[in-house]
């Protein structure tokens, strides 16, 4: 059924149970994985935050600080995945907003399917999809499933 599963994480609990449900997927379909992440990018208003601060060159320290934190979360999510026997490819997008960064990702890598969580909210909230959830959900032209 699916023969490209693209599944998004940002490293948190939530996300972990999106990226097992994937892992799953792909060993089950003996489908091809490609576990992305996504980083922001800066904004004015922090830039000038730390400038102020006496920060010499906020934007590479950003961009240091965004890639060390992408390089944990897929390395963890990569052995994740090895350790369930399925093999995958990891891919930082950097400088997108999460929603964007995701779609793309699953438009440029050919995926059929996404996998991401949404967030945990209870009461009236869980109604409700993450914000990013519900951005994928309307801009994607590939199925997505959302892992609660």
């Amino acid at each position: 059924m699916y023969k490209h599963i693209l599944v998004a994480t940002d490293g948190s609990e939530l996300a972990g149970r999106a990226l097992a449900h994937g892992i799953d997927l792909a060993s089950t379909h003996k489908a091809r994985l490609t576990i992305v992440t996504v980083t922001e990018p800066w904004s004015s208003l922090d830039l000038g935050r730390e400038a102020r601060h006496g920060v010499q060159n906020p934007i590479a320290e950003f961009e240091a600080a965004a890639a060390a934190a992408a390089k944990r979360v897929l390395g963890s999510a990569e052995q994740t995945a090895k350790a369930k026997g399925v093999p995958c490819e990891i891919v930082h997008v950097q400088d997108r907003h999460p929603a964007e960064g995701i779609v793309e990702a699953a438009q440029e890598k050919g995926c059929d399917l996404i996998v991401m969580a949404s967030h945990g909210r209870r009461g009236i909230g869980r109604l409700l999809l993450g914000s990013q959830a519900n951005e994928v959900l309307t801009h994607s032209k590939v199925p997505a499933l959302i892992v609660r």
